[in-house]
């Protein structure tokens, strides 16, 4: 990203075994690309993968090879034994943003208090921003409108343009 290109590209990767097996639609990626698109970003893609850490982390690794600015990951954040997408986004990962997570628990904590059981997390892999949403579709809208424009202040930063 920089002055002459303002338009952050993303991906979205859908983190679930019965969304990947087509035992259930994925519902948060079409409403995650919608919100994106909406506030502005170009979304280059969206996958489903099943809960498993080598593969997850080979797919961030994959856009982070292609330049993404943004990487939203949603599902596989909680305690359950599939449960892998923080433990694969620390893999690819170099610095981690735990102020990024801790804004999203705070704003999902006002909606239920089951988000105590969040391990989502947040950094930069390269010039690629990765954040870890929870599965629940309108929680994870919630959560993107609400960091959008922390989002757009730390994409140009990332990629070493000094924000005055």
């Amino acid at each position: 990203m920089s002055k002459l290109t303002p338009v952050i590209t993303c991906s979205i990767l859908i983190c679930s075994d019965r969304c990947f097996r087509g035992e259930r639609e994925d519902k948060t990626g079409p409403v995650l690309k919608e919100t994106l698109e909406r506030l502005g970003y170009h979304v280059h893609d969206v996958k489903v993968v099943p809960d498993e850490l080598d593969v997850i982390v080979d797919q961030l690794k994959e856009w982070v090879r292609l330049g993404m600015d943004l990487i939203i990951t949603s599902g596989g954040t909680g305690v359950g034994p599939r449960d892998v997408t923080p433990e694969a986004t620390i893999k690819v990962i170099e610095r981690e943003i735990p102020g990024m997570s801790f804004a999203a628990l705070m704003l999902s904590l006002q909606k239920t208090p089951h988000a105590v059981l969040s391990r989502a997390k947040a950094g930069v892999a390269g010039t690629t921003l990765i954040i870890n949403l929870p599965g629940s579709t309108k929680g994870a809208q919630e959560i993107i409108e609400y960091l959008d424009p922390a989002l757009k202040h730390a994409v140009p930063i990332i990629h070493g343009e000094v924000i005055e």
